[in-house]
């Protein structure tokens, strides 16, 4: 807490909070207690932290609302890919706004990941700009009022605690720190690996096309239950629409050798597709593949796209494809 103490000016508090708000790493819950612990000696205005904390609040939030209301799902797309379920992300956060509205802004940021995602979906929805920025600001200001007061209170206990956890804390930092690295690493030998298995299973619309044309035995999975707005999205003839979280998590998947599955999702880069294929390759299925540029690729390429989706059950029947547990019938989904 004395690093905070000696480091927090207005400037400060202002790109903390702005960059905490573009979901930047930054400790900016540290900082305001810190504003307020300093407010308190007198050194510092608590209407001065709270008018840059709303600031740097609202211009954070301005950014997201932007990109919602000029890219849309892309943006909750991005917000949500790293999330364990992205699909149920996406349907949470817009069920919770869907439910109150603008009125979610006025708590959002007190829980983690709604908060992120909630000024995209309000210029998804097509509120307008100024009354974003009300709610938003009746928001950040009762945030950051509820940090800045708590330092304003419990300076002197917060300094004892940070002087009593200094040694123990840098201990952490050491462990930690060294098992977070390893974990970075860990984690971008996976991609790497992923993306040298994964790049000879890439397959091109006309590769599809052309397999379809002349019968041969092709099932063609739809992932776009990750996408926010699945229901009305067109597909690809004869595709079966599955949750790529319900797919990844099969206990058991026997694809017959004369069989060829093709995954493919809205996205250019084909992240949700690659991260299926990945996990069914290591469950020893081979005879899968990806679409190359995903669903808007298939459209740029002229080829026909249906309204309709086949049964999921019905279509790994007629493969003979067998799952455990069997796929929900498209009824159900």
């Amino acid at each position: 807490m004395n690093y905070y103490l000696l480091h927090t000016t207005y400037p400060i508090l202002l790109v903390s909070v702005f960059a905490r708000q573009l979901c930047l790493p930054v400790p900016a819950v540290l900082f305001l207690l810190s504003g307020g612990a300093l407010a308190g000696a007198g050194r510092l205005s608590v209407t001065g932290i709270l008018v840059v904390a709303v600031l740097g609040c609202l211009l954070g939030d301005l950014v997201w609302f932007e990109a919602g209301r000029l890219r849309g799902k892309r943006v909750l797309r991005l917000l949500c890919a790293v999330a364990s379920d992205p699909s149920y992300c996406i349907r949470q956060s817009k069920a919770s706004f869907a439910r109150r509205g603008l009125r979610v802004l006025l708590f959002a940021k007190f829980v983690p990941g709604l908060d992120g995602i909630t000024p995209p979906l309000a210029g998804i929805s097509g509120v307008s700009r100024t009354s974003f920025l009300v709610y938003d600001a009746g928001g950040s200001a009762l945030w950051a009022g509820v940090y800045v007061g708590a330092g304003f209170l419990f300076a002197e206990q917060l300094d004892r605690i940070a002087r009593y956890t200094a040694t123990v804390a840098s201990t952490a930092v050491v462990v930690f720190g060294v098992a977070l690295l390893f974990f970075f690493v860990w984690k971008l030998l996976q991609l790497m690996r992923m993306i040298r298995i994964l790049r000879p299973l890439h397959i091109t619309p006309e590769e599809l096309k052309q397999r379809l044309d002349s019968g041969e035995k092709t099932g063609v999975v739809d992932l776009l239950r990750f996408e926010d707005d699945a229901q009305e999205a067109s597909a690809i003839p004869g595709a079966v629409r599955v949750d790529p979280r319900e797919l990844r998590h099969k206990t058991q998947i026997v694809i017959p050798d004369d069989v060829h599955l093709v995954l493919y999702c809205g996205s250019e880069n084909s992240f949700v597709s690659a991260r299926v294929a990945a996990e069914m390759r290591r469950k020893g299925i081979h005879r899968i593949w990806v679409l190359g540029g995903g669903l808007a690729a298939w459209k740029a390429s002229g080829f026909p796209l249906s309204a309709q989706l086949a049964d999921p059950c019905t279509e790994f029947e007629r493969l003979g494809v067998v799952m455990s547990p069997p796929p929900r019938r498209t009824s159900e989904t």
